[in-house]
């Protein structure tokens, strides 16, 4: 079987109602701060990456935060990331794999069994970004020019999802709200801003569009996405990155061998702690569970209590001269910390 990959698209032809809303926000006075949201397959991930290229044109480098941990933009599945993008999409039916800024690793394609868990780890990447990236400061005279930021959200927006994303909004309140909608109306969100009580006033400029399926040209302006191609593509993509890039790699088979033929580092199994994010494991089954199976590596320099919340942060992998040392690419490399 093939790797999975996406067939080249030509660049569609944006409707006038998007260039309208894209030039909104794009020369809007500071450094805007967007979220787009709306229902699976409403054009929340095209509209996103024509933002980012148009951002681009203005500021030179544009804050990307990636909250769908199921079908992300520039990362692998089940991650919530941060990304500092400095050069445009040449292709806006497919994102390359970036090395994120700043990442946490959820360990699942979906927010549904820990929904606080997932809001708390969107909170503290943009406290980072606001922190790092768009907080001026007038005692350092050498602070970067502030960013602007996208935040393109997941489609899951009914019942606990649509809670999580008032929540999101509420607690980012963004410059920009960008609500996608399709013509199923009872799918998408409620018009107005949703998030806010009757007695509030929001500082943040709602913009409603519509889905457009097609152009004049009746070409498909829509990145149709297959959730399990682009998780296994985004996979792949990850792993692949442990070779030379003059080594072709062109099928699953070729990857697995590949990867066995690395050298692993060993290391007494008593000295591995093995923690399961969302369910518990009999002491008699945990071999069982980790055979074949995707796992996040951690380190830890304190043993959190039971009661504490762990953030599982990625960390950056750092190629060794050493080509044992490469096995570091084939897994998540992940520093816990209480937060």
């Amino acid at each position: 079987m093939g790797l999975a990959s996406l067939p080249p698209r030509q660049a569609p032809l944006v409707p006038q109602q998007w260039a309208d809303a894209l030039d909104a926000i794009s020369t809007s006075r500071s450094p805007p701060i967007a979220v787009i949201c709306g229902p699976k397959n409403s054009g929340k991930s095209t509209f996103s990456r024509l933002l980012l290229n148009s951002l681009l044109e203005r500021y030179g480098i544009v804050g990307y935060l990636d909250t769908d941990v199921g079908q992300p933009e520039f990362f692998v599945p089940g991650c919530l990331s941060l990304h500092l993008v400095d050069e445009c999409l040449p292709d806006l039916m497919k994102t390359p794999m970036r090395e994120p800024e700043r990442c946490i690793f959820s360990g699942d394609i979906s927010s549904k069994r820990d929904p606080e868990a997932y809001i708390n780890y969107i909170f503290q990447l943009y406290d980072y970004f606001l922190e790092k990236f768009n907080q001026s400061d007038d005692a350092d005279s050498h602070r970067k020019a502030l960013l602007p930021l996208i935040i393109n959200t997941a489609g899951w927006v009914k019942g606990t999802g649509f809670d999580v994303l008032v929540e999101l909004l509420k607690y980012i309140s963004p410059t920009h709200v960008v609500q996608m909608r399709i013509s199923v109306e009872s799918k998408n969100l409620p018009t107005g801003a949703f998030w806010l009580s009757d007695k509030k006033r929001g500082s943040s400029e709602l913009i409603e569009l519509a889905t457009v399926f097609n152009d004049s040209f009746n070409r498909s302006v829509l990145m149709r996405k297959n959730a399990h191609s682009m998780r296994e593509f985004r996979l792949s993509d990850y792993f692949k990155r442990c070779f030379s890039s003059s080594l072709n790699i062109s099928t699953n088979k070729e990857l697995a061998h590949a990867l066995a033929s690395i050298p692993p580092y060993q290391i007494h199994f008593s000295q591995v702690k093995v923690m399961h994010l969302y369910c518990q494991v009999p002491k008699h089954e945990v071999f069982y569970s980790l055979n074949a199976t995707i796992v996040g590596l951690a380190a830890s320099s304190t043993v959190p209590t039971s009661s504490a919340r762990c953030t599982p942060w990625y960390c950056k992998r750092h190629r060794c001269q050493e080509r044992h040392a490469l096995c570091d690419y084939t897994c998540f490399s992940m520093q816990v910390g209480e937060g």
